[in-house]
């Protein structure tokens, strides 16, 4: 599994229906791409929970090769066509879990990204963040969570969705527009992979 999100910041008085319509029109376009696990149309508005405007879809793929496909491919080149080319974020996989409310769709999605201590190794800060994320994915109203590693910033990427807002949980929130899950079932199976 590896993660991907990029983030496109939009001004303070962007008209965020522009985005709701975007999704609402194009989404589907997704739903049966090959080596995609998931991806998730994220969206925070600007005085609802967040300083800023943003739209920041994030993915989780199945297969390297589909991830490939996508950036290079005519889908991306509509983000860049519209918004110019967004610096893409990625992160090895180290685990994927389904949640109590797998079967709802997900409304709510929270991002939480942390730093390794640069003082230790990182086999022991990640084996607690996978506990971590065992803990959390069982929480109920949780759909589905995922954790993931970037080896460059030595950075854990904790992303979870949930069937209702959670309360007590760090992270960015994000309003979930969309949900294009067409190998999703691949996630569980490849995770680490």
């Amino acid at each position: 599994m590896h993660a991907m999100q990029y983030g496109i910041t939009l001004p303070a008085d962007y008209d965020m229906g522009i985005i709701r319509e975007r999704v609402a029109t194009r989404g589907h376009l997704l739903d049966g791409f090959p080596g995609l696990g998931l991806k998730a149309y994220l969206m925070r508005e600007r005085g609802e929970g967040s300083a800023v405007n943003q739209y920041a879809p994030l993915y989780l793929w199945a297969a390297p090769e589909g991830m490939n496909d996508f950036l290079l491919g005519p889908g991306f080149q509509g983000v860049v066509n519209d918004f110019g080319r967004p610096r893409v974020r990625h992160w090895a996989g180290l685990d994927y879990t389904e949640g109590p409310a797998a079967g709802s769709a997900p409304r709510t999605a929270v991002r939480h990204l942390s730093r390794l201590p640069e003082e230790t190794g990182p086999a022991a800060p990640a084996g607690a963040a996978l506990e971590e994320h065992r803990r959390l994915a069982a929480c109920a109203g949780v759909v589905a969570a995922a954790v993931a590693l970037d080896p460059h910033r030595w950075e854990l990427l904790h992303f979870t969705l949930w069937a209702d807002g959670p309360a007590d949980v760090p992270g960015d929130r994000f309003e979930v527009l969309h949900l294009s899950a067409p190998e999703r079932a691949r996630l569980a199976k490849g995770a680490g992979a």
